[in-house]
């Protein structure tokens, strides 16, 4: 029995070893761009603690201490070197004495919420703490819900009476029953 590969089968195995090779250039491309998304994330919301920070005039130190977080580590954040976690990232909120809510939108663990002048007066509130600021957020969006659902529905059920086949009520002068004027 000969064993030699046929002519086909050699064309065969180039072919698979160009699509590997081709898959291989692909996913390592991919790796790339997953890497410059995170590195890019980790430098935005570093970037923007940063300004915060210079903003409130709090130095490096100052917010590692109130944040309770190493200066280097805080350091390595500010540069983009570190993605910190949802916990590391409501302290430095709480340090800086902005909404945690801002921190985790910048760093993609939120999604933006629609703003409302009542939704900035709450997060910029710094008489109430984060935790009570989230709650009066959520039982303003669910009065908020509630109404716009009330909304829905009366919308709804208007629309069915006017379409409705029930008769008319006129004043007809024939009529047995008159209106009283009072």
């Amino acid at each position: 029995m000969n064993m030699a590969p046929s002519k086909d089968d050699q064309i065969d195995n180039q072919g698979i070893v160009a699509k590997v090779s081709e898959a291989t250039e692909v996913v390592a491309e991919a790796s790339d761009l997953v890497a410059s998304v995170v590195t890019t994330a980790a430098s935005d919301i570093g970037s923007y603690i940063r300004s915060q920070r210079v903003a409130a005039q709090v130095s490096l130190r100052q917010l590692a201490s109130r944040a309770g977080v190493s200066n280097p580590y805080l350091s390595q954040i500010e540069r983009g070197l570190r993605n910190p976690s949802a916990e590391v990232l409501a302290q430095i909120a709480k340090g800086l004495r902005v909404s945690s809510e801002a921190l985790y939108v910048r760093a993609g663990f939120l999604e933006e919420r629609p703003h409302g002048p009542v939704r900035d007066a709450l997060l910029g509130d710094s008489e109430i703490t984060e935790r009570q600021k989230h709650v009066l957020i959520e039982i303003y969006d669910s009065f908020r819900r509630e109404n716009e659902q009330k909304q829905k529905t009366n919308d709804a059920t208007s629309s069915d009476t006017t379409s409705s086949t029930e008769p008319e009520l006129h004043s007809d002068p024939e009529s047995p029953i008159q209106e009283s004027s009072q």
